[in-house]
């Protein structure tokens, strides 16, 4: 059973920037794509982005397309979700996940949470005013 583990999550101002980091223990790794998602306190779990197997291609939810990023390296076995002019909505418990499938998985595929098999514990990501 592959183990995520987030970090770098904390206490943000409104407009700063955070990096979160999502390494795995998984020996295959750079066979899978990786999608951050969060959640708020009383919503749904939220996609919020996803990176495929070998990086080429990154797909965002459009409240979070301009200002996050994700980023991977293989060689590290760690994915990043690069966050910029944060939002107070942005605040959020912040999980990464592996897809179920290896390589290539579709777009639409990427945004939904039963796409993807294991998660991290997640990490608090708060924005303050």
């Amino acid at each position: 059973q592959v183990q995520l583990v987030e970090s770098g999550g904390g206490l943000v101002q409104a407009g700063g920037s955070v990096r979160l980091s999502c390494t795995s223990s998984g020996r295959t790794f750079s066979n899978y794509a990786m999608g951050w998602f969060r959640q708020a306190p009383g919503k749904e779990r939220e996609f919020v982005g996803y990176i495929s197997w070998n990086g080429g291609s990154t797909y965002y939810a459009d409240s979070v397309k301009g200002r996050f990023t994700i980023s991977r390296d293989n060689a590290k076995n760690t994915v990043y979700l690069q966050m910029n002019s944060l939002k107070l909505e942005d605040t959020a418990v912040y999980s990464c996940a592996r897809s179920r499938s290896m390589f290539v998985i579709a777009t639409m595929t990427a945004t939904r949470p039963q796409s993807y098999d294991s998660w991290g514990q997640g990490t608090q990501v708060t924005v303050s005013s």
